[in-house]
């Protein structure tokens, strides 16, 4: 028995998991778990470890989440959250938990809005600088976000901002042209939805539905609250004419819903008043940008690429300083177009997971269906920990709010 105790503590120097990690503090709680501050002791670094419960209960939970976990290790860039590592579940067949190893970013966008009402000009810019360069890289690969909003936005205390949330994106195949999609899933937070979207269960979509959401995001850091916080579609598209004044009726064409369109058409006619007498004191370069990022009719409003090109960035862009990505392969999303039982899913996540675990990867790829035996890992300390540490957080609320502190940023 010593024998297999000493083999089993060998596999773990050469895996190196099972005391990798010291848990720290709960920073987070949500629908899908826990959220823990953590030191990565190999590299002395500060990560956030998100412990993802019941994965399996719901096909579409857990197609969210491969799809997220997917994205995240083709898109690797500074402006997007990275995965730094997913622990390797127990049993290849039967695993219901994954733990997944995020670099630790202190605050959210909503929190940094709310937090401080003293944003420079400088943050401003900074902020929107770097949302535009995720995009750009992001929408060359020809992804959409679908679901932008001050939360998905990770911050720290440096200004750093990076996009997270992947769950609700989608990859484009067919070379450009938009693709119309059933949006039955489509759950995204209405006051960041572009108007084209509004009340909408099918629609084309494009990058310009982003680019939208980014003008909602940037209107929010320069006003210090939402812009358009509309209780349900009509109230929305009220405030959003409020704003910008009806729209014209070759942007009505384009509306597909029918009730939205006709509720517009028959609105009142409001004028377009300048954004700079609406929000005065603001810089009018920023205002003039974020008038080309509202622009209602999608094709009016800017790619993130070239709105990296507007004057209000005059300095700090830098093509040189924005890569691109390459475009997805097709293969990578086959399972998009397929009806997916529990057990695909959990399949092609643990086929993600191994990602991060290059020999068990080589095993798995040889064929390795030995590998459906349990082996011991390092889920299971983590599970005592995370337990540990949920009892200590619970005391009576439902879903606290991220526990984070929220430092003022720095000048």
């Amino acid at each position: 028995a010593t024998r297999k105790s000493t083999s089993e503590s060998e596999f773990f120097t050469e895996y190196g998991e099972l005391n990798r990690y010291q848990v720290s503090e709960v920073i987070g709680k949500g629908s899908y778990g826990v959220v823990a501050a953590a030191i990565d002791t190999q590299t002395g670094e500060r990560v956030a470890i998100k412990k993802i419960n019941d994965v399996f209960d719901h096909v579409s939970d857990a197609t969210r989440i491969l799809r997220e976990i997917k994205l995240l290790r083709l898109l690797r860039h500074p402006d997007i959250v990275q995965i730094k590592h997913i622990m390797l579940p127990p049993s290849r067949r039967e695993f219901r938990d994954i733990y997944v190893v995020f670099e630790l970013m202190e605050s959210d966008l909503h929190q940094v809005i709310k937090a401080n009402d003293d944003l420079t000009p400088e943050h401003h810019q900074f902020f929107l600088y770097q949302l535009l360069r995720g995009m750009k890289y992001i929408h060359a690969a020809s992804v959409f976000h679908r679901d932008l909003k001050p939360k998905n936005i990770l911050a720290n205390a440096d200004c750093k901002l990076k996009i997270c949330d992947f769950g609700l994106a989608r990859v484009s195949f067919n070379d450009g042209a938009p693709s119309a999609i059933f949006w039955t899933d489509y759950v995204a937070t209405r006051w960041y939805r572009a108007p084209e979207l509004c009340g909408s269960f099918f629609s084309k979509y494009t990058p310009a539905i982003d680019i939208w959401s980014v003008g909602c995001i940037f209107a929010e850091m320069l006003i210090g609250k939402p812009l358009f916080p509309g209780k349900n579609v009509v109230h929305q598209l009220d405030l959003m004419t409020d704003v910008l004044g009806t729209p014209s009726a070759e942007s009505l064409a384009k509306i597909r819903n029918e009730k939205a369109r006709r509720y517009l058409s028959n609105m009142r006619k409001k004028p377009k008043v300048p954004l700079t007498k609406k929000f005065p004191g603001i810089d009018p370069m920023a205002l003039h940008l974020l008038e080309r990022l509202l622009a209602f009719d999608p094709k009016d409003r800017p790619t993130a690429d070239e709105a990296l090109t507007d004057p209000y960035f005059t300095g700090l862009a830098n093509s040189e300083r924005e890569p691109i990505a390459q475009p997805i392969s097709k293969l990578e999303f086959e399972f998009e177009k397929r009806k997916l039982g529990k057990d695909d899913v959990r399949e092609l996540i643990y086929r993600e997971i191994l990602e991060y675990h290059p020999q068990m990867l080589q095993e798995y790829l040889r064929g390795g269906d030995q590998m459906s035996f349990m082996y011991p890992s390092g889920v299971d300390r983590f599970k005592q920990q995370f337990a540990h540490l949920e009892k200590g957080g619970a005391k009576g609320e439902k879903s606290s709010p991220q526990l984070r502190q929220n430092a003022s940023l720095p000048r």
